[in-house]
């Protein structure tokens, strides 16, 4: 009988253990006021979601970093740094100016790109962006032929 008493234990302690784990494993459903039954706090669908936006900050991030890079290499910012750090031979200081250059020139970009964002739709300020850069090159175009043809 005492080896039958055990055995209730044992498998009574097994199910408070099981209990236990999942009771700690999934956050508190149970109102301690009132005994009513709420959605828990922090979902597995909330955590998801976390992990959607942090990985889609670091896809942005990643995505702007390396675009701007290519951009800028071999632009005319670029080669105005290089002529301006052979001239005056202090390249830190050339960095440090030129770092700041670019961060507000970023910043204002950001502003207005969010400005523009609260009254434009995305595609209307990607079309917007379109035929103004191709605006843009024909000037530049006609500017070239203009002057080799009348200059």
């Amino acid at each position: 009988m005492k080896f039958f008493s055990i055995s209730e234990n044992n498998d009574k302690t097994q199910i408070d253990l099981e209990q236990k784990k999942n009771s700690q494993s999934l956050p508190s459903q149970i109102s301690s006021e009132k005994g009513e039954i709420l959605p828990p706090t922090n979902s597995q669908s909330e955590q998801e979601e976390t992990k959607v936006q942090k990985t889609g900050a670091w896809a942005v991030f990643a995505s702007t970093f390396v675009t701007i890079l290519l951009a800028e290499i071999g632009d005319k910012t670029q080669l105005t740094t290089l002529l301006m750090t052979a001239e005056s031979q202090s390249p830190w200081i050339v960095f440090v100016g030129a770092s700041l250059a670019l961060v507000t020139t970023s910043l204002l970009g950001v502003l207005l790109g969010k400005w523009l964002a609260s009254y434009l739709s995305p595609k209307t300020i990607e079309r917007s962006a379109g035929v103004v850069l191709l605006l843009i090159s024909l000037t530049l175009i006609f500017e070239v032929f203009y002057e080799n043809f009348h200059g």
